[in-house]
């Protein structure tokens, strides 16, 4: 039986860059063993099944899988899928300007606002349900260092030092010095375990102050070998608990803030994340995360 997938790229304007994402649409019938089985096939990051809405005021009930495993929330699933639906609904009458899509994921009801553009590709930002919160202590500088190849000095800046937090996913967010180090940066496979993958997961979200643009506030790299084969080129379950890190050690006022993210570059997939987010009595309020998607392919899957 063929079922139907799209592809898109995002986080990004431009086919083949971004973060790719396989959309699997026509679900019925389909069990847990079986989507695990179609998303090794594709073999993306992520892949993201759709079925029915449990609530009728939602828009779709999704579950994500990397190659390996189920996940409870990610990303540039949220954001691809939410562009999808939306342009799906809109393709055959008056397009608004703007639209809202209510994603179940395993950590809730999602929200996303789809901004649908004239001239460049539409754009979706979704709430971040599960603000970000600490989740145990990152390992020490000299065997982050390892497990990343380089040198124990170079992790770190200014007044940043890697720390842990999930806003569904954990993450320990590494700073290193600048972009000559984190281009350097890469998975030490016989130093891994002992640096990241305590949670199981062993996801490293490597950052720097140092960017390509001038409009970045930050360069990034993610790695996660025991979710995805070779780094992520744009990982927005980690930009979801990023603003935590900015929180931590830049100390924001109170008020709304936004902050862009390049990802990407070293895999030569570069890819835009946009933050915004709020702190109120020095705390995080609100957390936003965006970008752009664009379809790149239609197809059918024999499943």
């Amino acid at each position: 039986m063929g079922r139907v997938f799209y592809t898109l790229d995002v986080f990004t304007a431009t086919p083949y860059a971004g973060n790719p994402l396989a959309v699997v649409t026509d679900t019925e019938g389909l069990d847990t063993e079986r989507m695990q089985a179609i998303a090794r096939e594709f073999n993306l990051s992520e892949t993201v099944f759709v079925l029915p809405a449990e609530n009728p005021a939602h828009t779709a009930k999704v579950r994500i899988f990397t190659p390996q495993a189920e996940l409870p929330f990610a990303g540039h699933p949220t954001v691809g899928t939410a562009v999808l639906l939306a342009t799906q609904k809109y393709a055959a009458g008056e397009r608004p300007d703007d639209a809202i899509v209510v994603l179940e994921e395993g950590v809730g009801p999602v929200r996303v606002g789809v901004r649908f553009e004239t001239d460049a590709p539409t754009f979706a930002e979704f709430d971040v349900i599960k603000l970000p919160e600490p989740d145990g202590p990152a390992a020490p500088a000299d065997r982050l260092a390892a497990a990343l190849g380089l040198a124990p000095n170079e992790i770190g800046f200014e007044n940043h030092k890697s720390v842990r937090f999930s806003a569904g996913v954990p993450f320990t967010f590494v700073p290193v010095r600048d972009l000559d180090a984190i281009g350097r940066a890469a998975v030490m496979s016989q130093h891994w375990g002992e640096a990241f993958s305590g949670d199981g997961h062993g996801a490293a979200f490597v950052y720097c102050r140092d960017t390509v643009h001038r409009n970045a506030a930050f360069h990034a790299r993610m790695f996660a070998p025991e979710m995805i084969a070779g780094e992520d080129p744009a990982t927005g379950a980690a930009a979801a608990a990023f603003p935590a890190v900015i929180r931590q050690f830049d100390t924001p006022p109170d008020g709304v803030h936004t902050a862009h993210l390049e990802q990407g570059y070293e895999m030569n997939r570069p890819s835009d994340i946009y933050l915004e987010f709020e702190v109120a009595a020095g705390n995080l309020r609100a957390i936003r995360v965006g970008g752009q998607a664009v379809q790149v392919m239609k197809g059918e899957i024999e499943a």
